[in-house]
């Protein structure tokens, strides 16, 4: 028991210990500007948690947080000095500052003094690199909230917006962010306006006269909320405020309107229309407590200001703070500061650097810090390995009126939604399209239909369109004196569809080509890409590789790749007839017409007497019969069941033969035939025969990559006239064997000369459409004017006007007439000698059933007549012999044959009469039994 006392003394004196060497009081520091929108809120904010964590005695029990608070001023010269003197008192965490740009500076200086910096304001994503470890952000970054404004931009379905920020580290970072962010939705910031600091309302006049000369009408404003909404206020001026217009302004505005009274609204009237983002902070019990209590305290101190977002991420990170310094104190850690050997003052220096002193422990505390984990007046305070907040979210608002109206929420989680983040966490994450959803909005202008977000840029320069002149093809593109005297099937397109636009698109055509050699169409695909050309309007196939680096519209024709050849007209001979079938297909053919026919004479011969004679009479009758149904000219007529409907299906396998004959046939006879034998693609790729092509067009390239045809084989080719000259030629004498062209083209080319034709089918399919810079908004305004040109007949009429010249038929039935083989056949046939051998196999079962009965009356009948007198023994004596001579008659093939050649008719009437004998003598028999048994 003794021993027992012992210990419990012992740890009790431990505990006194440990107690007594907590510190009474622990100096914070806070750094801020007093006098600002963020600064008024955070200030009394800081306070309140001051006093609040001071009188909590669950954490820092016996130790009260002494705050030490620097004014900055708004600038970062005197923020830095500011901050100097505040790290100098000792602290062992600084709260703030404000300013990305101070918190730049003082990050290297907390680094070297490891005093961990705790910003709920600074949102410039660069802060959180790993050149600042001892900076750990309490509030969002604006990595997370420009992400929520491309995601709105991504929603609407625009693609260019135009940045207004402030020329300084929050700015820059914040933009930086915004145009990764939007890349990753296939959009981009068309124009970067930038504003310096501290401005003149002439220079914020000037940077917005040069933003509304840009195309994009989506203006994205990221700026300090105590001097933008000056940039309204011109806005309005230069009428940028009106439909048509779209505003997306971060969280600082929010953070105005919070903080401003109804009074102070004068501003109202500039801002309708916009849409606005602020930390999302969910709704709870403790956050209207604090509300209601930080309302009060400003009522008692006179504070005209209101309370914003940034005061409940001051508030949380004063508890952050508190909780941090609880846990490194009860983990028996010292607060000991000592001075840095590198820092002494020296040539009678007054900075006194030597006053700036190490905490010793700092990295122990921040590690403390950033295992922080309590749910706040902004929700969960727990930091991941970047040391930001988890869960970011934000509240977006349409104002409107005197106020704002809640429309949506943005969250890391899920994205774009009508319903509020902390409700979505306890759902799967569904950032699909379809999942993003957004109240409806009142835009500038008092519009509730979405504006298209750009105009034609409105700075006096036309749109810069690249045309290409080629030495031929005129009718779809054709230069003339000047470069706005181009004409053409594929301008009057062009120019048709800018008058369906709903807004002017002035253009100036620049030609490209000097009308001798076709230009490459994709060396002018690339100036599109290169921003030497705005758009490129002309005969451009859309393929893959232009895709890459250029937008295209809508097709407004099809072009596919066929293949023309030279063609000959077909020589007549004396054997033409015969050409029509292959020898196999005769062979096979006449056979079958001698096998039907001895079918039928097989089914017929019985009961039919045009099949029956003499053996050289029924041999003629066969042949005559067989080829007679040729011309279904067959005096015979069939009277048997299945003599007749062999005679059916032989009938129409006659009728598929004669109708392929006479088409083959007047095909070989008329239609012209190929020079070179070529008939296809494949034909064209396993010759080693070389190959035309147009000069500049995208035909080379395919040739060579996707069908890999040697390039020596090909041979470049500029107007109709060198087609001609080419295929004329041969490729015996320098010329081609064919020409693989896009079909727009070989229909121009076959409009002037008919002795060529197109062999083959289309093996490609691509279309020709107009050629802008990416993601540019013209390209898709454009495609629905194409659709509309095209649900009107216009696109039709334009095409029948350029298209006039009368086409040689062009139709691949007409070029190479093929013999026709067995092939086409061996089916019909198989179904014909399969019905012929069935209805044989039918024809003989009923033989051998009419043969056995026949058999069987026959010997019933060979008793005489003088036999019906004899005793019982000696019927039965013959009824046996005749069973013993039976098996021999019946084996007998010659009896068999004999039977078969008989008429039917006969074979009835000698079975019917057979059979009335039979039932004679049993009659006699019956009454000669009685006279025996007398």
């Amino acid at each position: 028991m003794g021993a027992l006392r012992l210990t419990l003394l012992h740890l009790a004196l431990l505990a006194t210990a440990a107690a007594g060497a907590r510190p009474s009081e622990v100096a914070v520091g806070a750094l801020f500007t007093y006098d600002s929108t963020i600064g008024r809120a955070a200030r009394l904010a800081i306070e309140l948690a001051v006093d609040d964590v001071n009188a909590d005695r669950t954490v820092l029990a016996g130790t009260q947080l002494k705050l030490i608070t620097q004014d900055t001023n708004c600038s970062g010269f005197l923020g830095t000095i500011e901050a100097l003197q505040l790290v100098e008192k000792n602290v062992v965490a600084v709260i703030g500052p404000q300013s990305s740009g101070i918190g730049h500076v003082i990050s290297h200086v907390v680094n070297e003094l490891h005093v961990p910096l705790l910003s709920f304001a600074a949102t410039d994503p660069t802060l959180s690199a790993s050149e600042y470890p001892y900076f750990i952000r309490t509030t969002i970054s604006d990595y997370f909230q420009m992400n929520a404004v491309a995601s709105i931009v991504d929603y609407y379905q625009w693609k260019e917006v135009t940045a207004i920020f402030v020329d300084d580290d929050y700015g820059r970072g914040g933009v930086s962010a915004l145009g990764d962010a939007l890349a990753a939705k296939r959009a981009r910031i068309s124009y970067k306006a930038a504003i310096p600091p501290n401005s003149n309302t002439d220079v914020i006049n000037d940077v917005l006269f040069r933003a509304n000369m840009m195309e994009s009408r989506v203006m994205v404003v990221h700026v300090n909320p105590d001097t933008g909404m000056r940039i309204f206020s011109i806005a309005n001026k230069l009428q940028m405020m009106a439909s048509g217009y779209v505003w997306i302004v971060t969280d600082w505005l929010a953070a105005v309107l919070d903080s401003s009274v109804s009074s102070d609204l004068k501003y109202m009237s500039h801002i309708q229309g916009l849409i606005v983002l602020r930390q999302h902070t969910p709704e709870s019990d403790s956050k209207n407590k604090f509300i209601s209590k930080w309302n009060s305290v400003a009522r008692n101190r006179s504070i005209t200001s209101g309370l914003n977002s940034y005061g409940y991420y001051a508030y949380d990170s004063v508890w952050a703070v508190a909780r941090g310094i609880d846990q490194f104190l009860n983990s028996g850690q010292q607060i000991n500061f000592s001075a840095d050997p590198r820092l002494h003052d020296s040539n009678g220096s007054m900075l006194q650097l030597s006053t700036l002193n190490i905490f010793d422990d700092g990295e122990q505390m921040l590690q403390q810090l950033l295992l922080t984990n309590f749910t706040g007046l902004t929700g969960p305070v727990q930091f991941n390995s970047d040391r930001n907040l988890v869960r970011p979210a934000y509240d977006i608002l349409n104002v409107g009126g005197s106020g704002s109206q809640l429309i949506g929420y943005w969250s890391n989680y899920s994205g774009l939604s009508v319903t509020a983040p902390e409700i979505l966490y306890h759902k799967p994450p569904n950032t699909s399209s379809i999942a993003q959803k957004l109240h409806n909005v009142v835009w500038p202008g008092d519009s509730t239909s979405t504006p298209r977000g750009w105009v034609f840029p409105n700075n006096g320069q036309p749109l810069r369109v690249g045309v290409p002149i080629k030495a031929s093809f005129k009718e779809l593109v054709a230069g003339g004196r000047g470069p706005d005297n181009v004409t053409g099937y594929c301008i009057d397109v062009f120019n048709a569809a800018i008058k369906l636009l709903p807004y002017p698109v002035p253009c100036q055509f620049m030609t490209i080509g000097d009308g001798r050699k076709n230009p490459n169409y994709d060396d002018i695909i690339k100036m599109v890409a290169a921003n030497s050309l705005d758009a490129a309007v002309g005969d451009f196939a859309i393929v893959r590789n232009r895709t890459r680096i250029a937008e295209f519209t809508q097709p407004y024709i099809e072009s596919g790749l066929v293949i023309v050849a030279p063609v000959k007209q077909a020589t007549s001979s004396a054997w033409a007839f015969l050409k029509p079938f292959t020898l196999e297909m005769w062979c096979v053919t006449g056979a079958l017409f001698i096998f039907v026919g001895i079918v039928v004479w097989i089914l017929e011969h019985r009961t039919n007497e045009e099949f029956r004679g003499s053996p050289r009479r029924q041999v003629i009758t066969i042949f005559w019969f067989s080829f007679s149904t040729m011309f279904f000219s067959h005096r015979q007529n069939t009277v048997s069941a299945l003599g007749r409907f062999v005679l059916i299906i032989w009938l129409f396998v006659v009728l598929i033969i004669n109708s392929s004959y006479t088409a083959s046939l007047t095909s070989i006879l008329t239609v012209q035939q190929l020079a070179t034998g070529i008939a296809g693609i494949d034909d064209l790729i396993s010759s080693a025969l070389p190959i035309g092509y147009q000069a500049g067009k995208f035909t080379r390239s395919y040739l060579i990559e996707e069908l890999n045809v040697p390039e020596s084989r090909l041979v470049p080719l500029n107007t109709i006239q060198e087609y001609a000259d080419a295929l004329k030629r041969g490729p015996k004498d320098g010329g081609v064997a064919a020409i693989v062209d896009e079909m727009p083209y070989v229909e121009i080319f076959l409009s002037y000369h008919c002795n060529f034709r197109v062999v083959g089918q289309e093996f490609t399919k691509e279309g020709w459409g107009f050629a802008f810079q990416r993601d540019s908004p013209l390209a898709a305004d454009l495609s629905t004017a194409i659709l509309q040109l095209s649900e009107s007949g216009q696109l039709q009429r334009i095409h029948n006007e350029w298209f006039t010249r009368p086409s040689c038929s062009s139709d691949d039935s007409e070029v190479g007439a093929t013999r026709l083989g067995l092939g086409s056949f061996w089916g019909l046939f198989l179904v014909c000698a399969l019905i012929c051998l069935f209805a044989l196999l039918m024809f003989f079962i009923r033989i051998c059933w009419q043969y056995s009965k026949y058999s069987n009356a026959e010997a019933a009948g060979e008793p005489s007549a003088g036999d019906a007198d004899t005793t019982t023994t000696a019927v039965a004596a013959i009824d046996a012999a005749e069973r013993q001579r039976r098996p021999s008659r019946l084996g007998s093939f010659k009896e068999l044959m004999q039977f078969v050649d008989k008429k039917e008719e006969e074979v009835r009437r000698t079975m019917k009469r057979r059979s009335s004998e039979k039932d004679n003598q049993a009659a006699g028999s019956s009454d000669a039994q009685p006279m025996a048994s007398a």
